[in-house]
């Protein structure tokens, strides 16, 4: 097998693993807070405590993933441009013309 076609075959695989994790599991631990919510702090006594709360998954610890937000940005482009929409008749029961 050729270096280049073994490439290939890795970045395919590797695509498709990814792509079955976010169809499983479209969230994902937040990397700021490691799936906390909040950032720990310590008190002046050096006692942990709880700090603010994470801005980055506004305190839930998930975060979506970057494939599934991909996914969801294409869907909603796609479904937008696709969406014809239903008008009702005019007064003599014809297609109303705007």
């Amino acid at each position: 097998m050729t270096p280049a076609l073994l490439a290939i075959t890795l970045t395919i695989g590797i695509t498709l693993c990814y792509v079955a994790v976010c169809t499983a599991s479209p969230f994902g631990t937040c990397r700021k807070c490691s799936g906390w919510g909040f950032a720990m702090s310590t008190d002046r006594k050096g006692r942990l405590k709880r700090g603010k709360d994470c801005r980055r998954c506004h305190a839930t610890g998930k975060r979506i993933r970057t494939g599934r937000w991909l996914y969801n940005r294409w869907s909603r482009t796609y479904r937008d441009g696709t969406h014809t929409p239903v008008t009702a008749p005019g007064p003599k029961g014809g297609p109303t013309w705007s």
